[in-house]
């Protein structure tokens, strides 16, 4: 009946934590006592319970898989996984669902943890610092990530290390070239299912379910959200370096930049010399030096461009909005990086400097051109005489002056 009533007569004296059995209860005792009486006879490893040790000798001494999937090649340790693994991978089926809000998944843990985001139960500490959290497994990413650093898990085939074992799995897929999710409408494959999720709403739903509670903006998923409120209305830069002075809203672009300091170039062109830090860098590379390919065009004008956000920024021009505005005085511009420019107008603040004279600019753009004084380099040239300069402007300048007319 207690199934049915949701009734839990036994509660834990130090935390929270209530159950059906009295058994279950003083399996739990055993968290806070720190008590382990089953040991492995091969390892040092011990556990609460003796169906923890079992799963444990099957997992890392015996390799053996006795139970397999009868659709795919999957094969586990158990029925239960086994289950899982068809209603995720095959079916779909999510039987758990939450009471308050839509939220469905397939584990009842999953829902239990789940449950604690609306409670704010949030049972697991670090000894480190004040951070709290739902799992246990939240707790362990949490002090590798923030205080140990480590990553006991490694590639085989390149230097890739990371925190998960499910994260070496996915990665171990870009050697393989595996790519077990595939799109029903189109011929796209990916290799993990929040990638295939991703792909159908973007390419042929075209929904965006979030929305920012400031702006107009809407997109697909929570993290784009997060980083578009950081970015366009608090301005927070979590992520700094520790060795100059850059700070950003994204770990992964905190990561490429520590790259410059490294010298580390991983991606290289199949055409040439060029080596670059990021796969996007690489690709358009490859368009813009090999291919000449430019994918977006606008529905207006004959412009066409190599990413989507340059054509964001351009049909800007034909519908004359200027989202980003001054503070200071009544300027308006299409992008943050003229803006950013415009304000050292106000500040004054010139932050590009030569390192062989007192020269000292706002654009990085100026101060490449003016080292070029130091170096002597005259990129562009005259197609009639031998005329050349530094900049292409300077050049046109030339052709269409009066004392240059015999050019035209």
């Amino acid at each position: 009946m207690k199934i049915h009533t949701g009734e839990k007569p036994f509660s834990c004296n130090i935390c929270e934590y209530k159950c059906i059995k009295k058994g279950t209860l003083q399996r739990h005792m055993k968290i806070h006592t720190g008590e382990k009486p089953f040991s492995c006879n091969i390892c040092e490893y011990k556990c609460i319970t003796k169906s923890n040790l079992q799963f444990h000798i099957i997992r890392k001494h015996t390799v053996e898989k006795p139970i397999s999937c009868h659709i795919c090649e999957y094969k586990c340790f158990a029925k239960s996984n086994l289950k899982t693994h068809i209603m995720k991978m095959h079916t779909g089926e999510k039987p758990f669902s939450c009471n308050i809000c839509e939220f469905r998944c397939t584990l009842k843990s999953s829902l239990q943890n789940h449950m604690k985001i609306h409670t704010g139960e949030k049972r697991f500490t670090c000894n480190n610092c004040e951070y709290r959290c739902i799992t246990k497994d939240s707790l362990k990413y949490h002090v590798i990530q923030k205080h140990t650093g480590e990553k006991p898990f490694s590639c085989n085939i390149c230097e890739y290390k990371c925190i998960k074992k499910s994260t070496l799995q996915r990665h171990m897929k870009i050697h393989t070239g595996e790519k077990p999710f595939s799109c029903n409408i189109c011929e796209y494959k990916c290799i993990t299912k929040s990638n295939l999720q991703f792909h159908i709403i973007r390419k042929h739903t075209g929904e965006k379910p979030i929305s920012c509670h400031i702006c107009e903006y809407k997109c697909f998923a929570k993290s784009n959200l997060k980083t578009h409120i950081m970015k366009m209305h608090t301005g927070e830069k979590p992520f700094s370096c520790n060795i100059c002075e850059f700070r950003c809203t994204l770990k992964s672009s905190l990561q490429s930049h520590m790259k410059i300091h490294t010298g580390e170039k991983p991606f290289s062109c199949n055409n040439c010399e060029y080596r670059c830090i990021t796969k996007d860098s690489l690709k358009y590379h490859v368009i813009q030096k090999h291919t000449g390919e430019k994918p977006f065009s606008c529905h207006i004008c004959e412009y066409k461009c190599i990413r989507k956000s340059y054509l964001k920024t351009h049909i800007l021009i034909h519908t004359r909005e200027r989202p980003f505005s001054c503070n200071i005085c009544e300027y308006k511009c299409i992008t943050k990086s003229i803006l950013q420019r415009h304000m050292k107008i106000h500040t004054g603040e010139k932050p590009f400097l030569c390192n062989i004279c007192e020269f000292r600019c706002k654009r990085k753009d100026k101060l490449q051109n003016h080292l070029k004084i130091h170096t002597g380099e005259k990129p562009y040239s005259c197609h009639i005489c031998e005329f050349r300069c530094i900049k292409e402007r300077k050049k046109e300048r030339k052709v269409y002056s009066p004392k240059f007319r015999h050019h035209r």
